[in-house]
């Protein structure tokens, strides 16, 4: 037997848990609901699913797959189990779709289980691998770009570099110029200049 093709959704029912899911591709189109001890399926013929298609008001083209993933990742669907009989409801903006599951022999539904199971692990481990290799491709990612050659020799370079930057008065305004001082200028009051130049100190008696 296929696995089961999925998607596979979780769905309550009178305090129960269940697993709903579509059947493989390859097989048409059903819709499953179990359990993990019992199983109820649609059971569709081809001339069966043409017939639910078109008293459900969908085109023969409609895909029921994308609708089934649509109402259950949109919390539109409602699922009612009763002993033999299984209904699940789907619903989404304007279209309204009942699917009737009935019970499978107990034969029949140990195999689905089996295939169920089996279909999850390999679901689970192809999604750790697809995990691991991103985690994977995201540390050597990480690593080159910390470690590149040309950060690398920039970095070695940057405290021989000599600084040209022009030094700031505290203020942050222009670079700071030595100004020569002229002859006469006073040291007290820069820019005044004694009109008299000073003659010095006479030690003489007069």
């Amino acid at each position: 037997m296929a696995e089961p093709a999925g998607p596979f959704y979780a769905a309550c029912h009178g305090g129960g848990r269940y697993v709903c899911y579509c059947g493989p591709e390859s097989g048409g189109f059903d819709v499953y609901v179990t359990n993990a001890s019992e199983v109820w399926s649609t059971d569709f013929s081809p001339e069966k699913l043409e017939e639910h298609k078109s008293q459900s008001g969908m085109s023969p083209t409609d895909d029921y797959r994308k609708k089934f993933r649509e109402a259950f990742e949109h919390r539109a669907a409602t699922l009612a189990v009763h002993d033999s009989k299984a209904t699940l409801q789907l619903k989404e903006g304007t279209w309204s779709l009942t699917f009737d599951l009935f019970k499978l022999p107990c034969s029949e539904a140990r195999k689905q289980v089996h295939a169920l199971m089996l279909g999850l692990v390999e679901r689970v481990r192809s999604l750790e691998k697809r995990l691991e290799a991103a985690e994977d491709a995201a540390v050597v990612a990480a690593a080159s770009a910390s470690c590149s050659p040309e950060k690398s020799r920039l970095q070695s370079q940057r405290p021989l570099l000599p600084d040209l930057s022009p030094r700031k008065n505290r203020g942050g305004g222009s670079a700071v110029t030595t100004k020569r001082r002229v002859p006469g200028e006073s040291l007290i009051n820069p820019g005044f200049i004694s009109k008299k130049a000073p003659a010095g100190v006479d030690f003489e008696d007069s």
